[in-house]
């Protein structure tokens, strides 16, 4: 049990220092219907992350200014909606779509 201890410990301290993280969220070759249900699914995540925080910044302070959230919001949703004017184009029919989808995360000092 101290061995196990020890070792998560130690596995602890190597996260904790690292500056930096990579996620791998998609990397692969998809139809168009999948690569457009995949794009959507992360962009309307992002979307409904910004209206959530937007209501809770606004259930504690009614004079918030929700202006950037809904700019965000805005932008999103059309960037979602290029997305997919150009997933479901006529000419990629039968065509393999890749999307590569990295996260980068990193410790700002």
């Amino acid at each position: 049990m101290i061995k196990y201890l020890h070792d998560k410990l130690k596995e602890m301290d190597a996260i904790m220092s690292k500056k930096e993280q990579h996620v791998k969220l998609v990397d692969g070759e998809f139809t168009p219907l999948q690569a457009t249900d995949i794009v959507s699914s992360l962009i309307e995540q992002k979307i409904n992350f910004h209206k959530v925080e937007n209501l809770q910044y606004w259930e504690k302070n009614h004079h918030n200014d929700q202006e950037p959230y809904l700019k965000r919001v805005k932008e999103l949703e059309e960037a979602e909606k290029e997305a997919k004017s150009f997933l479901l184009n006529k000419e990629l029919k039968g065509k393999k779509i890749k999307i590569k989808g990295h996260l980068t995360i990193s410790i700002e000092e």
